[in-house]
């Protein structure tokens, strides 16, 4: 016969512990027929006594007694997973994976941290370095939940949303003639090697880094394309050119290379998270609320 449903266990449970069907049919808030009946289907199904009906009331047999302990875990266990699904369906409890690139780390993860901690103290928070190179498939093959990239990803099935940004600054090697300018004139890059960045879609039209250079009429030639700003700067203080970087670059920025403004120039890179678009999650929304508030304290 089939296996008995929670609902004949709640019974079954009930009846057991009032050692009374009466008892036990006023605290369930039904009649007391049905439920004689669900308790002798049980015995059938189970294929002997549960109880021995005595003039003191309903006393459990030693099978019924096997079942009873076996039922209360039962029903305890359903109600933890009816709980947990609850939670995790409201965004109190759940697994939240987050990918963020070195670039990023200092300037977001120790507030990032500290304030997803307060705001859901309930869920895994997991942290995993990313790149360019391995971003979009971090978030499409669901290794990370979101990812805080910069620039933000441009890619079909992956939605974003601006959380931040920081200015655009060069990067030079300490003992170049434009390290000893307090903020570089774009003219001055005219000509000079750069080390560029990854662009999204291989479309170097979609490049904010392009973009400001076209519309101060400056033309830099390529000298070398890196997956990473780390490999970028790495290769600045080798000599092989200057890199365009965002602020937050300055961080990780290994001695001998400094950081200047571009003199009279407000070009920005956005700071973006991302995520499957078809993740629909709870913790979406407190979690863009939470590095929203890192980077504004950040600034």
């Amino acid at each position: 016969m089939a296996a008995p449903d929670f609902r004949t266990l709640r019974y079954f449970v009930a009846v057991a512990e009032e050692r009374s069907v009466g008892k036990a049919a006023r605290r369930l808030n039904m009649a007391q027929p049905p439920l004689s009946v669900h308790i002798k289907n049980l015995e059938a199904a189970v294929g002997t006594p549960l109880f021995r009906r005595a003039a003191r009331g309903m006393e459990i047999t030693d099978a019924g007694n096997a079942l009873f302990q076996r039922a209360k875990e039962a029903l305890l266990l359903a109600n933890e997973g009816f709980d947990a699904a609850r939670a995790i369906g409201s965004g109190s409890r759940g697994r939240l994976t987050i990918g963020t690139m070195v670039v990023l780390s200092y300037l977001v993860l120790p507030r990032l941290e500290n304030t997803l901690r307060a705001k859901l103290p309930d869920v895994e928070i997991q942290y995993v370095e990313l790149n360019a190179a391995n971003n979009v498939s971090a978030l499409t093959d669901s290794d990370v939940s979101v990812a805080i990239c910069i620039p933000p990803i441009v890619h079909a099935g992956i939605a974003a949303e601006r959380i931040g940004t920081q200015p655009l600054m060069l990067a030079v090697r300490a003992d170049s003639p434009l390290a000893r300018m307090s903020s570089i004139p774009m003219e001055r890059l005219s000509g000079m090697p750069l080390i560029g960045l990854p662009v999204p879609d291989g479309d170097v039209d979609k490049s904010v880094i392009a973009s400001m250079l076209r519309r101060h009429d400056v033309s830099m030639p390529i000298a070398q394309r890196v997956e990473t700003m780390v490999s970028a700067l790495a290769l600045v203080l080798a000599g092989k050119g200057v890199a365009i970087l965002p602020a937050c670059a300055r961080i990780g920025r290994p001695p001998g290379v400094v950081f200047r403004p571009l003199r009279n120039v407000d070009a920005r890179m956005d700071i973006a998270a991302c995520w499957r678009s078809d993740w629909q999650s709870p913790l979406i929304e407190p979690f863009l609320a939470c590095a929203r508030a890192s980077l504004r304290q950040a600034a």
